[in-house]
């Protein structure tokens, strides 16, 4: 029964087939280093010339990068390597030999990477970058579920906005106008008023013409809704959130952030409770910093994240912004009406926003106001303004950008290499 490279050491000292790809390759006059992968990871494989046949030793030299193989061998442990073990191969079988590929050892361009990203993929940094978010899919599906979270599944089309902004893209559904969504909110509201507290993962899409390294234009989204959970109940969910999925990359990646070279002490630092900021003291803050020209009631932009989470080692939340920039559905403070019952998580180290949240509106009358304010009576909002007729109630959630949090706990600088083919402003292919 063939073996994978991540089941290396139930196997040490035993003898073992494994198919590969190769990566890499170097050779002397009498012994071939063999880069492997095969999905589950990376090894190296040494082919030593007095130990095996002529054929298998001239194989071996020969073997092109990324040509598949069945490789056998006897698995042995490798202290010198990351990874802890490497093959001492016997025997090499070739199954298909791959040609001019043109991702080679040198360096190359991004725009060349991302041409080819259907090949980038196979690379040792692309494949920890893969394997942290998966990661974080994976524990944060143990998060909610551990949490007694239900996950429900929003629909993709719509045939309303749930941010009431113009950046959407349009189709048509048959002889309605139709959205692709930008939230699963809306939707995840009335499934807490059926199931309590709920959860959605999936893809969303912003139709914004953004070419910062904090933007995508289509995304990946996990977006809980809790019933009878007021902000501050929600706040605290949602720092042991992000402390839970912390932690579990630093447990279960430790192989991917050495690959990556990632600075795992500033993670590590990475525990509930975080500090938190209102926005009133932001402002202040970023006056002191030397921003002279953000005034109250502008939104902040990279830099003003940046600023801010400058004066924390770990993720701090900005609290109650002014209701004119923010969404229609937040509650109003019950002592200020200017401001909001909401938050935005900021990351550490440059990473900027990765969580938006507040507590909703639960009154049917401001929320009527809202709609009046916002333009929004037309049908399509009509069952949404209904969640606030039949038995309303306090009502929290949040949404996380599953690509700013694979950027930030993995380290790498763009977001374009958090997602398996990114959708940016000016790429659509691969």
């Amino acid at each position: 029964m063939k073996k994978t490279i991540s089941q290396a050491a139930k196997h040490n000292e035993k003898t073992v087939t494994i198919g590969a790809w190769l990566a890499n390759k170097r050779s002397s006059g009498k012994i071939a280093f063999l880069q492997l992968r095969d999905g589950t990871g990376f090894m190296q494989g040494v082919v030593v010339k007095s130990e095996v046949s002529e054929e298998t030793f001239n194989l071996a030299k020969n073997l092109t990068q990324e040509t598949s193989i069945y490789v056998t061998g006897k698995i042995v442990e490798d202290t010198r390597s990351t990874f802890g073990y490497e093959m001492q191969v016997s025997q090499i079988e070739v199954i298909h030999e791959a040609t001019d590929y043109p991702i080679t050892p040198k360096e190359h361009g991004t725009e060349f990477l991302m041409d080819h990203r259907h090949l980038w993929l196979r690379s040792k940094k692309q494949h920890a970058v893969m394997k942290i978010r998966n990661e974080i899919i994976r524990s944060t599906y143990q998060f909610f579920n551990e949490n007694d979270f239900i996950k429900i599944d929003p629909p993709i089309l719509t045939g309303s906005s749930a941010e009431g902004t113009t950046e959407l893209f349009h189709t048509k559904y048959f002889d309605e106008e139709a959205y692709l969504s930008q939230s699963g909110q809306l939707y995840m509201e009335a499934a807490a008023m059926a199931f309590g507290k709920v959860f959605s993962f999936g893809p969303t899409f912003r139709a914004e013409k953004s070419k910062t390294r904090r933007h995508l234009i289509e995304f990946w989204m996990i977006e809980p809704e809790m019933a009878f959970v007021d902000h501050e109940e929600s706040l605290q969910i949602q720092e042991n959130y992000v402390s839970y999925v912390v932690q579990s990359v630093l447990n279960n990646c430790k192989l991917e952030l050495e690959i990556l070279e990632r600075d795992t002490s500033k993670l590590e630092q990475i525990k509930a409770p975080f500090p938190r900021i209102s926005y009133d003291d932001a402002i202040t803050l970023l006056k002191e910093k030397g921003f002279d020209d953000i005034e109250w009631g502008e939104d902040f932009g990279a830099p003003h994240e940046t600023a801010i989470a400058e004066s924390y080692d770990k993720p701090v939340f900005i609290t109650n912004y002014p209701a004119e920039i923010k969404a229609f559905y937040m509650k109003p403070d019950p002592n200020r009406s200017d401001v909001v019952l909401c938050a935005d998580l900021i990351a550490p180290e440059g990473y900027g926003e990765i969580i938006g949240g507040s507590q909703r509106i639960d009154d049917l009358e401001l929320m009527k106001e809202r709609y009046e304010q916002h333009g929004l009576n037309g049908p399509a909002y009509k069952w949404y303004l209904e969640l606030r007729q039949y038995g309303s109630v306090p009502h929290s959630g949040f949404g996380l950008g599953l690509e700013r949090t694979v950027a930030w706990l993995s380290g790498v600088d763009h977001v374009r290499e958090t997602i398996p083919f990114p959708r940016l402003l000016n790429r659509l292919y691969p």
